[in-house]
C-alpha cells in the first residue's frame, strides 16, 4: 500500500500536532482496511498537509494520488447549492419563493396542497419530500435506459409513473426534517429553468472553472478518465460498485432529445460530482473566505453566511436525525452541534460541512469558519463497510478519522 503525508506549511514553521497526524491516519488505514484514501488538512490560509494511501484502481494496481478523482456522493449537494446561490446573488429568486413559479408545474405535498414548497425548504431538507419507493427505479431509467429522459414530474406528481405515496411525508412542509436526495434533483432542475443552461455546464462555468477544478458532474467530459477512482465493496473479495472505467472513457450520453429544465437529476447533483481532495478544498476555501477565492468573488459574503445559518434545529420531535447524526442544518450545510451520542465530530470545535456515503465510498468535508480550519477526506472502499459508530451517529470509519485529526486541530491557535 502506498502511503505518505506531506506537510505543506513548513515555511512558516512546523504546526503543532502535524507530526502525530501521519501515524494516526496510518492506524485508521490499517484498522479499517481501506482500499484507498485521500485526506487533506487546511489551516492558516493554506493547505497544510495531504495524505494518500492505497489504490484508486485495484484491478490495475494504480495508487491514489493528488490527482485522484472520487465520486464524492452526497458531498456533491453542498457544491450544487453553492452553484444555486450564484443565482440568488443575482436576485433571480428568493429563498421563500414558491418553486412552482420556476418549475413550470405545481409542486405540492398532496397531504398539504395549500402549502408552497420553497427553495429554503429544499436546501434545508424540510420540504416534506422523501425518497419514495419509485425513486431508485426513476434514477435507473435516467442513467441506464437509452431513449427519452423522463421528466421530474413523473416522480413527484401523483399522476407520474414513478410516483408512490411515500414520496411525501405526513408532515406540513417547513416543519419537519428528513434528509432527501430528491430535493437536489429539483434544485438542479431549478438551476436549468432559471439560468437557461444545462446543469453540468452551468456548474462548470459558475463554480468549477473559476475555482480551477478539473473534475465535474459529467464523467464523460472529465479530462483524465484514468484518474477516476473506482468505488468498491468487499464481500468475498473486492468488487467494483461504480466508476469502474479503468482508463476507458464512457460514451457520452445522446442528449439531443433532452428538454432543458425537465430533469436536473441527469448529472447527479445529489451525489455525482467527481473531484479530488485538493480541488474540493478549493470549495472549502470559498466558504472559509466568505465567497471569494484567489482574489475572485464568486458569492457575496452575506450569501455564504446565510448558507451557514441554522434553518432547522432538532427539538426532540421535529425531524429524523438519522441515528443522531443530524441535529442542525443550514442551506445544504450540516452544522455540527457535538450533541452527546449524536453528531460528535471533534469535541469543542463547532464544525460545519457535509458527509458522503454511497456504493462503498465514505467522504467528508468539515470546516470552522471562525478559525479558518478544515479537512477533507475521501475513501473508496473498506473491508468492514459502513458500520455504525460506537459513540455517535456517524459511521465507525468517520469516528476513526475524527479521532485521528482531532489532536492536530485542537493544537491550532
Amino acid at each position: 500500500m502506498r502511503k505518505r503525508f506531506v506537510a505543506l506549511a513548513l515555511l512558516a514553521g512546523p504546526l503543532a500536532g502535524m507530526a502525530q497526524l501521519q501515524p494516526a491516519i496510518d492506524s485508521v488505514v490499517k484498522k479499517d482496511q481501506l482500499m484507498g484514501i485521500s485526506l487533506l488538512t487546511y489551516a492558516k490560509g493554506r493547505v497544510t498537509g495531504t495524505y494518500h494511501s492505497g489504490l484508486r484502481d485495484y484491478e490495475r494496481s494504480l495508487p491514489v494520488t493528488d490527482s485522484t478523482l472520487f465520486r464524492i456522493a452526497s458531498l456533491s449537494k453542498l457544491v450544487t447549492t453553492t452553484g444555486l446561490m450564484v443565482l440568488y446573488d443575482q436576485h433571480r429568486f428568493k429563498l421563500d419563493d414558491d418553486v412552482s413559479r420556476y418549475l413550470g408545474f405545481t409542486l405540492r405535498n398532496p397531504n398539504f396542497p395549500e402549502v408552497p414548497i420553497t427553495f429554503r425548504m429544499l436546501m434545508s431538507h424540510t420540504a416534506s419530500l422523501n425518497d419514495g419507493d419509485g425513486y431508485d427505479r426513476f434514477l435507473g431509467d435516467i442513467y441506464s435506459t437509452p431513449g427519452a429522459i423522463p421528466s421530474v414530474k413523473e416522480l413527484l406528481l401523483p399522476s407520474g409513473r414513478y410516483y408512490t405515496p411515500n414520496m411525501w411525508l405526513a408532515h406540513r412542509p417547513g416543519s419537519y426534517f428528513t434528509y432527501c436526495n430528491a430535493n437536489f434533483g429539483i434544485i438542479a432542475t431549478l438551476i436549468e429553468r432559471i439560468s437557461g443552461q444545462r446543469f453540468d455546464l452551468y456548474m462548470r462555468e459558475k463554480i468549477l472553472d473559476p475555482l480551477g477544478i478539473t473534475g465535474g458532474y459529467n464523467v464523460a467530459e472529465i479530462g483524465s478518465i484514468g484518474n477516476v477512482a473506482a468505488i468498491y465493496r468487499n464481500k468475498d473479495g473486492w468488487k467494483t460498485q461504480v466508476d469502474g472505467y479503468h482508463g476507458q472513457r464512457p460514451s457520452p450520453r445522446n442528449l439531443s432529445g433532452y428538454e432543458l429544465g425537465t430533469n436536473g437529476f441527469l448529472f447527479g447533483p445529489q451525489g455525482g460530482l467527481r473531484i479530488s481532495a485538493l480541488d474540493l478544498a478549493k470549495v472549502m476555501q470559498l466558504h472559509l473566505n466568505g465567497g471569494a477565492y484567489a482574489g475572485k468573488r464568486l458569492l457575496r459574503r452575506s450569501t455564504i453566511a446565510l448558507m451557514h445559518t441554522p434553518q432547522w434545529r432538532y427539538n426532540g420531535t421535529n425531524g429524523d436525525t438519522n441515528g443522531g447524526m443530524f441535529q442542525c442544518w443550514g442551506l445544504s450545510v450540516q452544522l455540527v452541534t457535538n450533541t452527546p451520542k449524536g453528531d460528535v465530530a471533534i469535541e469543542g470545535i463547532p464544525l460545519m460541512g457535509h458527509a458522503g456515503d454511497a456504493y462503498g465510498l465514505i467522504s467528508g468535508l468539515y470546516f470552522e469558519p471562525k478559525r479558518g480550519i478544515g479537512f477533507v477526506f475521501m475513501t473508496n472502499g473498506t473491508v468492514g463497510g459502513a458500520n455504525p459508530g460506537a459513540r455517535t451517529g456517524y459511521f465507525a470509519l468517520e469516528e476513526d478519522i475524527f479521532r485521528a485529526v482531532a489532536p492536530y486541530f485542537r493544537s491550532l491557535k
